[in-house]
């Protein structure tokens, strides 16, 4: 049985969803390159993309393959569709709340204060929680309970590096502010963790 990513008109309706959900992304890791000799952001960026590159090739490699099939295909291809939105515009919503505080490498700039209303009253990286639900969703759109797993460890393991780099650096830019905020407040999940 071929998977529901490769036949009409399910292929249509995922890769019209990807595109649009993921093209801009690709504009802001374009735009995302940390001044020469600055040592910030540590190559957190790399380590998501790589992180990417590594778990979505394997994705889809694994669609293919009957092994780990979800039944009832419909249901999870449109689940994680909608997960995959929703995260999007998650992530959306964080750049418009962060404004020019949100670039695709880690840095602090001039006037940057704890953004601390919306998602953020919550969790300290709710646009990293968004990347995350839409790394699930594709795995989850593509019927294959292994590709989501695969996306979610891999994508995963690279924003917990991120974190680890970028919580360094809002401690040292932003002190004793932030270090409070991180009291109150979990990281990807409220309440959770």
């Amino acid at each position: 049985m071929k998977p529901m990513i490769y036949t009409s008109p399910y292929a249509w309706i995922f890769w019209i969803v990807f595109t649009l959900v993921y093209l801009p992304e690709f504009g802001l890791i374009g735009r995302s390159r940390p001044p020469a000799g600055d040592p910030v952001d540590r190559g957190s960026m790399l380590v998501i993309m790589i992180a990417a590159w590594i778990g979505y090739p394997i994705a889809f490699s694994l669609a293919k393959s009957e092994h780990f099939h979800l039944s009832h295909e419909k249901f999870w291809f449109f689940l994680g569709l909608g997960l995959l939105v929703s995260g999007s515009l998650l992530r959306r919503h964080c750049w418009r709340l962060l404004g020019p505080f949100f670039t695709g490498n880690v840095r602090i700039q001039p006037g940057q204060r704890v953004i601390q209303q919306g998602p953020y009253r919550l969790v300290r990286h709710p646009s990293y929680s968004g990347g995350m639900l839409m790394h699930i969703g594709c795995g989850l759109a593509l019927t294959n309970w292994m590709a989501a797993l695969v996306l979610f460890v891999t994508t995963g393991l690279g924003y917990l590096y991120r974190v680890q780099v970028e919580e360094r650096a809002l401690i040292e830019g932003l002190g004793e502010e932030y270090r409070a905020y991180t009291q109150r407040t979990k990281r990807f999940v409220p309440y959770v963790i």
